[in-house]
């Protein structure tokens, strides 16, 4: 069975349209599914929603969409108000430019899609646009209307077709800065740079996502089975850890061997060393001054 589109409208370059089709790339549907039931009883339970003050339910007719101001205060909005925030769509995925695969930064990167031709009329323009990008090494920068926000996506020559991949917004994207910057600035140079690469080589391999184990997705499913069949539920025990080897300590020993300068830290030592420096200078100082 063919799988359904998502979405169907138009790739617009410039006065060129092509009639295409998104289909979703990823699905979860194969995963284990569990629902919530009563334990007495054996059947079902379903969410309802209750007053915050009162207790009450509140039926489904009654609940609105509010932003909360300040502690306790919302902005109530109604559901005509919300649909009319939604932006119109034109179904065209109108691509903005071209940009080279090798600056795009895949950290903004949300959900894929596969982008193909909607009709068998389409399929000629279609293949110009997807051996064009694949001939250049560039990457099409589009936007449009998807599930009710205007998306930017980033397309792709992906083999015989295209890609399309929802990017995340700038203000989703925390600044790597925040994470990055305490990180020491460190040089590692000569041999002990050539024993990381030699301990990488060793571990060198090819992706192939085939191999991919969901091991949690199975011992559920090993579960399930057991307990369909009356049969004991495995309990797992504690198994002996394999040994983690540290790669600094290798490349200090090894260092160390053979009389190997250490990783050289950076000119400009970090910040919190200056303060330190200077607060100990300081108190010298002083102390000599008492002296």
């Amino acid at each position: 069975m063919a799988p359904r589109a998502n979405w169907k409208g138009f790739l617009k370059i410039a006065e060129v349209a092509c009639p295409v089709a998104l289909y979703t790339a990823t699905s979860a549907s194969d995963r284990m599914v569990f629902h919530t039931l009563n334990r007495a009883t054996g059947h079902r339970v379903h969410r309802v929603f209750i007053d915050g003050e009162t207790g009450k339910t509140v039926p489904r007719e009654e609940q609105v969409k509010g932003y909360e101001t300040t502690p306790g205060d919302y902005v109530v909005l109604e559901p005509e108000e919300v649909a009319s925030a939604v932006p119109e769509s034109d179904k065209t995925l109108a691509v903005d430019a071209f940009v080279p695969c090798r600056e795009i930064d895949d950290v903004y990167f949300d959900n894929p899609y596969y982008l193909a031709p909607a009709n068998g009329e389409a399929e000629e323009v279609y293949a110009v646009i997807r051996d064009g990008m694949s001939a250049g090494e560039v990457a099409a920068l589009a936007r449009t209307v998807l599930f009710r926000r205007v998306r930017t996506v980033l397309i792709r020559a992906h083999g015989p077709g295209l890609i399309a991949t929802t990017l995340n917004f700038d203000y989703e994207v925390r600044p790597a800065e925040e994470v990055f910057d305490d990180v020491p600035d460190l040089t590692i140079e000569g041999e002990m740079l050539d024993l990381a690469k030699h301990i990488i080589q060793t571990k060198s391999g090819a992706f192939d996502p085939s191999q991919f184990e969901d091991r949690y997705e199975q011992a559920l499913a090993d579960l399930v089975k057991a307990k369909i069949a009356g049969k004991p539920v495995p309990v797992r025990k504690e198994s002996a850890r394999e040994k983690v080897v540290d790669l600094m300590a290798v490349l200090r020993e090894s260092a160390g061997v053979t009389g190997i300068k250490p990783a050289r830290r950076s000119s400009a030592p970090p910040k919190a060393t200056r303060k330190t420096t200077t607060r100990k200078t300081t108190a010298h100082k002083t102390r000599r001054k008492a002296g």
